[in-house]
């Protein structure tokens, strides 16, 4: 008896340390961007708010006017709010919607990356400066000449950086061809190629870029780049970068199936070969996740819509171990846990 009580209660423990921990019960925060910074883990998410705007197609309901900083003393406890650092009015250029951000340390400073509609209506990404990671931060007065789109993620490899962008629909990477915007460019048809994210080397000062924005090829088993149609796959948004055992994990959202999943390669440009899932769909149409180090164990930071009722503009975060095979691979994870 002793020992199927002891069988038990390890079972539960065990239950409870892969489970999910939200981050926060009555507060809504979306898009995880997480580092270490200074031993101490901070999180630099979109901030969900109940809007007074009903246009769902092309994300509009996704009406965030400011940016918090939060802080996390490990995995498994609740988030601080340490309090917004960066709002719309501040932001010379920026019209609406602070969609998903990335931050960077080069130095002594911080670099926040962050895209916003301009005054014409066009996603922008921008850069906001500050001394210390809990901010305040400055923004620069116009957007980062030559980035358009969504959702940054900053890379440092080897003392350079890069950033990573893009997403499909209502991140508008649909309307650009070779870094040409045009909203006469037609609809992929579903044998053509996959619209594919975005990168570039930054220059020294990581607020322009060294070169003009390059394609990140994604590859099936045998070589090919990805299909449109292939929305179990090919990427849709929410690109995020990080190494493991020497190589290069990029890992995104595909949208309309509603997986993240990610693909490997060699250098920071790619090319990255698809490897599999990472996260079946959760409640909620959105998945943006991060993946971070820290105390030697990988972890996933998410959002998922559970604790809204299934308000998909109403998100909570999420963080749960991420662990791979004796190959490198990333077991998969259930998203409705």
């Amino acid at each position: 008896m002793k020992k199927i009580f002891a069988f038990i209660i390890f079972s539960q423990i065990f239950y409870a340390q892969e489970a999910p921990n939200y981050l926060f019960n009555d507060l809504y925060f979306a898009d995880p961007s997480v580092h270490v910074f200074n031993n101490k883990i901070y999180i630099y998410p979109s901030h969900d708010i109940q809007t007074e705007v009903t246009d769902a197609n092309n994300g509009g309901h996704f009406n965030m006017k400011d940016y918090h900083v939060l802080s996390l003393e490990s995995p498994s406890h609740k988030a601080k709010d340490e309090g917004m650092i960066l709002k719309l009015e501040d932001i010379p250029w920026a019209e609406k919607q602070l969609w998903a951000p990335d931050i960077a340390k080069k130095g002594k400073n911080y670099y926040f990356y962050f895209p916003a509609k301009d005054k014409s209506g066009i996603f922008r990404i921008g850069v906001a400066s500050s001394k210390n990671p809990e901010g305040p931060f400055k923004a620069e007065k116009e957007p980062v000449k030559g980035t358009y789109s969504i959702d940054p993620k900053v890379l440092e490899d080897n003392g350079k950086y890069y950033i990573y962008f893009g997403g499909l629909k209502g991140g508008q990477l649909h309307q650009y061809r070779n870094n040409v915007h045009s909203e006469k460019y037609p609809e992929l048809g579903k044998d053509e190629n996959a619209l594919l994210p975005k990168m570039a080397l930054l220059k020294n000062n990581m607020i322009e870029l060294a070169e003009a924005p390059k394609d990140i090829q994604i590859l099936d088993e045998n070589g090919n780049l990805l299909k449109a149609g292939d929305q179990h796959r090919r990427f849709f948004e929410g690109v995020w970068v990080h190494k493991y055992l020497n190589k290069y994990y990029l890992s995104y959202s595909t949208g309309e199936t509603h997986k993240l999943v990610y693909a490997t390669g060699d250098n920071p440009y790619g090319p990255f070969t698809f490897q599999g899932e990472i996260l079946s769909p959760v409640v909620g149409w959105t998945t943006h996740h991060s993946i971070v180090e820290i105390d030697r164990k990988s972890y996933l930071f998410y959002h998922d819509s559970k604790l809204s009722g299934g308000k998909s503009y109403l998100r909570s975060l999420k963080v749960r171990e991420l662990k791979y095979d004796e190959n490198g691979k990333i077991i998969p994870m259930n998203g409705q846990d």
